[in-house]
Order: C-alpha cells, then sequence, then structure tokens
C-alpha cells in the first residue's frame, strides 16, 4: 500500500479503541450498527499468538470491514511473525501497543515498559513494517512516569521507522486510569510529526471531542470509555448532536447486544453462559450513562471529566432500573432481556 494512503487510512476518524473484555466481537459489533468505522481485535500477545494461541481474539465480523490486530510484545521477530498471522486472519490495519499499563505486561516488558527503551520499541516498529503492507499504528502514553515524559521523542522515533499513525494516551503508565488525561502533551506532538496523531483520553461527549478539535491540532481520535458507557457514542460524535435514548430503545441496544453474543458464543447452555458474563460484565460501565447538556457540561471542572455522571435519576421505572449499580438488578434486566419482557415501541 502507498504509504500516503495508510496514513490517510487514520486521518480525520473516530476509532473504536482496543479494549480487554470490553472489545469483544459482540460489543464490536454493537457499536459498529452505531457508526464505528474502525474497529480492533482486544490485546494479542505475540509470543502466544506465533505458538498457535489467541486465535478467537483475531476473529471478526463481517461488518467490521476495517477490522483491525492489536499487538503487544517484546521482541521484534515474534511481533514481526504475529503481524503476519494477523494480516492473513484478515486484519486491515496493525496496531503495536506500547502502552498498556498492566503490572503482569508491565513485568514481563510489554506494554508500556517499553516507553523505557526508546530504541527498542522503535526496532519493533521496524521489524513490523519490513514484513507487512498494512497501515500500522502504534499505541503510547505520555511516558512510563511522570518524570519522564518522552511522547514527543517515540513519537519522531516510530515515525522514523515506519510507523504511519501514532495514538497518544494522555497519561503516563504511573497514572494508570486515575486523574484526567492531559491534551496538551497529545498536541505537542500533533505539532511534531508528520503522520496522524491520534488522541485519546476522556472523550465522553460531542463537548469533549468539540473541545479537543478546537484546541489542539489532534484530527483523529480514539475512544474507550465513553464507547463503553455508551456504544451510540460514535452516532453521538458523528452527528455532533447528544442522544439519550428512550427506554424502547434502550430496551432493542441490549438486545442486540445479547443477539450478537448469542451467534457468537452459541445458544446452548455454555454459550447463553458465556453471554451471560459478557452482558454482567458490561453494566459496570452501562449503568453510568445519564444525559448530559451542554450547560451541565460546562459547569463542571474542565479537567474533572474522568468520570461520568452517575448522580441518582428521578422518578423510577426502566430508567431507574438501567441507572441502579445493584448487581441483582443487572440480572434482573438479563432475564428481562431473554425473555422479551420489556416495552419495544
Amino acid at each position: 500500500m502507498d504509504r500516503n494512503a495508510a496514513r490517510d487510512f487514520f486521518r480525520n476518524v473516530v476509532i473504536m479503541a482496543p479494549m480487554a473484555t470490553g472489545g469483544n466481537l459482540p460489543y464490536r459489533r454493537l457499536c459498529r450498527q452505531f457508526g464505528a468505522v474502525r474497529t480492533c481485535s482486544e490485546m494479542v500477545m505475540a509470543h502466544k499468538l506465533v505458538k498457535g494461541g489467541e486465535r478467537p481474539l483475531i476473529r471478526h465480523h463481517e461488518s467490521e470491514t476495517d477490522f483491525g490486530v492489536q499487538l503487544a510484545g517484546k521482541r521484534e521477530e515474534i511481533m514481526a511473525e504475529a503481524a503476519v498471522i494477523a494480516v492473513e486472519h484478515g486484519a486491515k490495519f496493525i496496531d503495536l501497543n506500547f502502552g498498556c499499563p498492566i503490572d503482569l505486561i508491565v513485568r514481563y516488558g510489554s506494554g508500556a515498559a517499553m516507553l523505557k527503551r526508546p530504541a527498542r520499541l522503535a526496532a519493533i516498529v521496524s521489524a513490523v513494517r519490513s514484513v507487512v503492507d498494512v497501515p500500522l499504528s502504534v499505541k503510547i502514553r505520555l511516558g512510563f512516569s511522570n518524570d519522564k515524559i518522552n511522547c514527543v521523542k517515540i513519537a519522531g522515533l516510530v515515525e522514523d521507522a515506519g510507523a504511519d499513525a501514532v495514538t497518544v494516551h494522555g497519561r503516563t503508565r504511573a497514572q494508570r486510569y486515575r486523574s484526567s488525561a492531559r491534551w496538551e502533551p497529545i498536541d505537542e506532538v500533533a505539532r511534531a510529526v508528520n503522520i496522524p496523531v491520534i488522541g485519546n483520553g476522556d472523550l465522553l461527549t460531542i463537548w469533549d471531542l468539540r473541545r479537543r478539535r478546537s484546541e489542539t491540532a489532534v484530527s483523529s481520535f480514539l475512544v474507550a470509555r465513553g464507547a463503553l458507557i455508551k456504544p451510540w457514542i460514535f452516532k453521538e460524535l458523528a452527528d455532533d448532536v447528544p442522544w439519550d435514548p428512550n427506554p424502547a430503545e434502550r430496551w432493542t441496544v441490549l438486545r442486540w447486544y445479547v443477539d450478537f453474543g448469542r451467534e457468537h458464543f452459541g445458544d446452548d447452555e455454555k454459550g447463553l453462559g458465556r453471554v451471560r458474563r459478557f452482558f454482567l460484565w458490561h453494566w459496570d460501565f452501562w449503568h453510568r450513562h445519564r444525559p448530559l447538556t451542554e450547560e451541565q457540561f460546562l459547569q463542571q471542572h474542565p479537567e474533572s471529566l474522568i468520570q461520568a455522571r452517575v448522580d441518582d435519576v428521578e422518578g423510577g421505572g426502566d430508567l431507574a432500573l438501567f441507572a441502579s449499580k445493584d448487581p441483582a438488578d443487572h440480572e434482573v434486566i438479563w432475564r428481562r432481556v431473554l425473555d422479551r419482557d420489556y416495552p419495544t415501541g
């Protein structure tokens, strides 16, 4: 592929982030229903893929026309071999994860640990670039620790190594997912390199996206937690209009997810058990959705948007049920979806 075309693949787009557990195939398919134009696998450990494992993670639905595979690892030859396998299984792009903050991954020397080894990180990018011709993106954080912000340096290295885009998460590894994302360093990266920079961090509403577009040089964005809270965020961001689905519409969305899950995992007892586990896992995010007006958004402290609004809703009925944190209520919702015990009009 022409490198200009590969870079254009990542320009002016809103992408669904690769997410462990939350980025399962049925959920990606659900987000695709709402306009997610780029979807990506959960993080795949390259050494396991090369040994024959992780194959379920690189499967995708036919509706995912621009599906990518995200790889994590620390050895050039293994990452390159894994990238070839991913492309052979239908990946339209490859994303290299050098931002994962999880202790197990970092202790292994992968993910965000690579931020401490910029030369090795760049060597991995170069090795992968040499064996695959699809668009190649690299995911990083601001730095490994708060006193060692090196995202601009690393972005320059990965550009020189052949990456077509770099995603920058606006936190360090030390911050994990605590505190609000910092966009000033992301903007600095966007002004320092020629490849597309994909900004990531605290994009929960249309007003977050408007703000980042107006205040930074970033034109492409990665949506993670916002997509877990409301899969229709891609519709909102594309239309630049907030959407607050009524109860019947919310039930329909839930039914879609369950139907997609049954199709993927199976409709027998084992398959339904897996769908139920994922469904209940998702409710830890789904219950956080609250309609938000622009006035309410502006009233909040501009750097305190790390969590969605989780105050109580007025009244009762299905909206209160959807907002409940109680796992018992989540079980009730699960049974009602299965039994089709909900309004449809």
